[in-house]
């Protein structure tokens, strides 16, 4: 697979407005889709973390910011913003390490591929809500029992709601990418040759 100068750009259009249409309402009707926007743009934008990166991790704290500014809350003083607020940065890097990783094991459209995706993702998932919610858990000012009982109950109620919410968007993501593959196999111009 091959993207052109222009279609990364694109997709990198695209996922920075998808961060922004979800991550302004961490639990609103629409969740926060920034896990699967990075975990994405490591596939499409492999060979671009160096800018990329760091965009779309400035796009995220940029987007933070406003939206605790809309609360009318301090910036410092909002309940998210802790010295684990930071962790967010190894935390999306494993999200795009697991779509880099998975897109160095890309082989086309096959069950192959299909087994790569559901493995390199769930690693990367596993990864980052460690890095985010164990950091957010220990060293936020929240009113959590620092304990480890406590971190495993808060473990158990998170896990399975931010992997649904990731799993959702990774998944419309994969069909997406199947439905634009099989459209540009069937225009491309050896098999319109063919057809004729």
């Amino acid at each position: 697979m091959s993207l052109s100068f222009r279609q990364r750009l694109g997709i990198a259009g695209v996922l920075a407005l998808a961060m922004l249409a979800t991550r302004i309402n961490h639990f609103a009707p629409i969740p926060d889709a920034s896990w699967a926007v990075f975990f994405a743009a490591g596939f499409y934008l492999r060979g671009w973390g160096r800018w990329a990166f760091p965009a779309l991790m400035a796009l995220a704290v940029a987007i933070d910011v406003v939206v605790i500014g809309w609360q009318g809350a301090s910036l410092w003083d909002h309940y998210c913003m802790s010295a684990a607020y930071w962790f967010l940065v190894p935390a999306h890097a494993a999200m795009w390490i697991g779509g880099s990783t998975l897109r160095r094991a890309y082989t086309g459209l096959e069950s192959r591929s299909a087994a790569w995706l559901l493995g390199t993702f769930l690693v990367a998932f596993s990864a980052c809500f460690f890095i985010s919610n164990v950091s957010f858990f220990w060293l936020s000012d929240g009113a959590f029992a620092k304990t480890l009982a406590g971190s495993a109950a808060n473990f158990a109620i998170w896990y399975p709601r931010y992997l649904y919410t990731a799993a959702l968007y990774v998944a419309g993501a994969a069909v997406l990418h199947v439905v634009v593959a099989l459209i540009a196999r069937e225009l491309a111009p050896g098999k319109r040759a063919l057809a004729d």
